[in-house]
């Protein structure tokens, strides 16, 4: 079986040196040997010359130059000897300033959108001295090709350079020189976990690097840590066996079946009598419950509160701590989300609602009963509720497995189960908007309110309750969770608007998270980004006077999960407009749409 927790990797000052470097005293590979002095800092030593590590990335490095007693505005074009190799390459993600160049035609446009830092830590500008004159980021391949070194630059005349790297997803520069790293494919022995990915070396032919697949941490490598399965329990992530799901012994599950077996045909004969002797109603007096949904059925209603417990506001207050900052997960304009532990030890959700006054408690209470009466596939399910009066109302939802969608993409999700999730949510959303009246707004849709079951399903919770935030800004919303998406980060005012001028400038490349590889993908999923980047793009400008709405946007979002060929999720994201006129909504052109005012 595998182990509960990951191996300590080895240690150099406040470096953790991963696999596959090491250490001298280990006796692994002489390529990835890595040597610690003074206890605190670490070289890499390449054709008897020694770079200083600065950080390490998961592909690569950030070395200083080497025997550079201190930093210079610029180098020497001969003052980074490297020759390429099948292990190391200058990474394309670096961006060079380049000095008193004869033919200027090589400078490219745009690297004034990067803050680079200088030697003193301030951002260059002709202020401090630093003036990059020339800018040219190695990606662009016109004048420099993957092997390459900088001296390849006094073809043109140019007698200096300084270097920095943007990581992909930002654009603030790091002063050094980025190397990627990759291991040689060798066909007779298996370089990758069975649990991970193979991935390509960006600048190193003929080199691959492993990613563990998304349910798996681990450096992916079968001579490295491996993959261990991951999973939350109790609010920590636990690793391997403790992820394993126990199961009775056949033996029991006979027994129990035997017992169970005469109760349920007893049941089943008591239930047919009643319902012969039940008198007979008309279509309109008819409710749904949760029983008599079909499993073909991805929505229905119920009357509210039947199948849901009534929880008393001191059981939620101990499940939460006290409703402890430690068990907060996320806070918006609906209210705060904590994960709680009932006594039984079932892990719950417990959304604390905003309330301001009697009016709006009795306002919410309604709308409780509304939300507790639907039954779907991506809506995280109700089973309780707290209106004791004088606290906050509560309510409580099951805690899916896989934990909060934000914190899965910090530990990186393929684009195939990203976009699923974006099309599913959007899918749902537009269903309880357009096919139920009064209509379910969610005000205030993010990763912190949507969590991922044990298939990466999305199951969405946190919907606002009070009818004064009866204004629909979901566009705005959505497309803000869309551009997290893409990029794997949290976004903020001022970061959205970088990302969506990026989108429109043709830069998509700079702010794709950088653990799904972007430029390593095939081109149709490169494809698929840019289309949802681009539909992060119409919710923002057109959402807001209703020339783009969710409809809209899930059925692009349907499309686009449809023909990715991941997992062949389309069958089951379409199920969520079965017996639906929304589904005919979606399959229709734009114009065609006639939408209800909400």
């Amino acid at each position: 079986s595998q182990p509960d927790t990951l191996r300590s990797p080895e240690k150099c000052g406040d470096f953790s040196v991963s696999f596959p470097f090491h250490l001298l005293s280990s006796s692994s590979s002489v390529a990835f040997r890595l040597s610690c002095t003074n206890s605190s800092t670490l070289y890499l030593h390449i054709n008897h010359q020694s770079y200083r590590i600065i950080e390490f990335f998961a592909d690569g490095l950030l070395v200083d130059f080497p025997s550079s007693p201190s930093c210079r505005q610029f180098n020497d074009l001969r003052s980074f000897p490297f020759s390429a190799n099948q292990f190391f390459s200058i990474s394309l993600e670096n961006v060079i300033g380049l000095y008193d160049c004869e033919d200027s035609s090589l400078c490219k446009a745009g690297c004034e959108t990067n803050d680079l830092i200088g030697c003193d830590g301030r951002e260059e500008d002709e202020t401090s001295g630093g003036d990059i004159g020339c800018c040219y980021p190695l990606s662009d391949h016109s004048a420099w090709s993957a092997g390459d070194d900088f001296s390849v630059f006094s073809r043109y005349g140019c007698r200096g350079f300084s270097s920095w790297v943007v990581p992909r997803g930002t654009n603030r520069g790091k002063r050094g020189v980025k190397l990627e790293w990759g291991i040689p494919r060798n066909s007779s022995e298996a370089i990758c976990d069975r649990e991970a990915r193979t991935v390509n070396a960006t600048a190193i032919e003929g080199s691959v690097r492993c990613v563990c697949r998304d349910g798996f941490v681990g450096d992916g490598f079968v001579h490295g840590t491996g993959c261990l399965k991951s999973c939350y329990k109790d609010g920590k992530e636990l690793y391997g066996d403790k992820c394993e799901i126990k199961k009775h012994k056949g033996k029991k599950l006979t027994v129990l079946a035997g017992v169970l077996a005469p109760l349920f045909i007893l049941g089943s004969l008591l239930a047919l009598f009643c319902l012969l002797k039940r008198p007979v109603t008309t279509h309109t007096d008819q409710q749904f419950d949760i029983s008599t949904a079909t499993t073909t059925t991805s929505v229905s209603f119920r009357k509210g509160y039947n199948k849901t417990r009534l929880f008393t506001y001191r059981e939620l207050e101990e499940a939460t701590k006290g409703f402890q900052d430690s068990h907060k997960l996320t806070q918006g304009k609906t209210g705060t989300i904590y994960s709680g532990n009932l006594t039984n030890g079932t892990r719950v959700i417990v959304h604390k609602v905003l309330c301001e006054n009697q009016i709006e408690f009795m306002e919410i209470s309604s709308q409780i009963d509304h939300l507790s009466a639907v039954l779907h596939r991506n809506l995280a399910r109700i089973i309780g509720f707290c209106m004791d009066i004088g606290y906050n109302p509560l309510v409580v939802y099951e805690y899916p497995v896989n934990g909060l969608l934000g914190d899965r993409l910090h530990l990186g999700l393929d684009w195939c189960k990203r976009v699923n999730i974006v099309a599913e949510v959007a899918g749902l959303l537009a269903l309880l908007q357009y096919e139920n009246y009064p209509p379910i707004l969610h005000n205030n849709i993010a990763s912190g309110y949507i969590f991922l079951d044990e298939d990466f399903q999305a199951k969405v919770t946190g919907f606002g309750l009070q009818r004064k935030q009866r204004i629909d800004t979901s566009m705005y919303d959505f497309a803000v969770l869309l551009l997290e998406i893409v990029t794997g980060l949290k976004q903020r005012e001022e970061t959205v608007t970088q990302a969506l001028q990026r989108i429109r400038s043709g830069k998509l490349e700079e702010i794709v998270d950088p653990s799904m590889y972007f430029h390593e993908q095939p081109v149709a999923c490169r494809e698929q980004i840019g289309l949802v980047a681009d539909i992060a793009t119409r919710c923002v400008l057109f959402g807001g006077d209703g020339k783009f709405g969710m409809v809209d946007a899930a059925r692009e979002l349907l499309q686009i999960a449809g023909n990715s060929g991941c997992d062949k999720k389309r069958d089951g994201i379409e199920e969520t407009f079965s017996n639906s006129s929304l589904l005919q909504m979606i399959s229709m052109s734009p114009d065609s749409i006639y939408l209800p005012k909400t």
